[in-house]
């Protein structure tokens, strides 16, 4: 089992900047992919980005990618998520998740966080 708590979410203005943490404990995939998702109000979740824990390089989707990078520290099994120059669009709930493989679908990973809730005001 695999446990993944998010933090960091908040109210920011736009134009702003934060990070988010997931922090993973319990049994990890050493060789696996962690990834974020999001999901605003009425919307779908979707894809944010992923990395896998044997890579430095982070695979952004065009929606984000320039603003958004993800990196992770495997002493800390923790991911990271740092956003800048936020727009009232990023507002949702951010997952981080984690699977064994590097994917964009949600249905490629097993287990997920609770979620941390990102509000971007205009």
């Amino acid at each position: 089992q695999v446990q993944l708590v998010e933090s960091g979410g908040e109210l920011v203005q736009a134009g702003g900047s934060l990070r988010l943490s997931c922090s993973a404990s319990g049994s990890t995939f050493s060789n696996g992919a962690m990834a974020w998702f999001r999901q605003a109000p009425g919307k779908e979740r979707e894809f944010v980005g992923h990395i896998a824990w044997t890579s430095t390089t982070a695979y952004l989707d065009n929606s984000v990618k320039g603003r958004f990078t993800i990196s992770r520290d495997n002493a800390k099994k923790t991911v990271y998520l740092q956003m800048n120059s936020l727009t009232p669009e990023d507002t949702a709930v951010y997952y981080c998740a984690a699977g064994e493989f590097l994917t964009t679908s949600d249905r490629g990973y097993h287990y997920w966080g609770p979620g941390t809730q990102v509000t971007v005001s205009s």
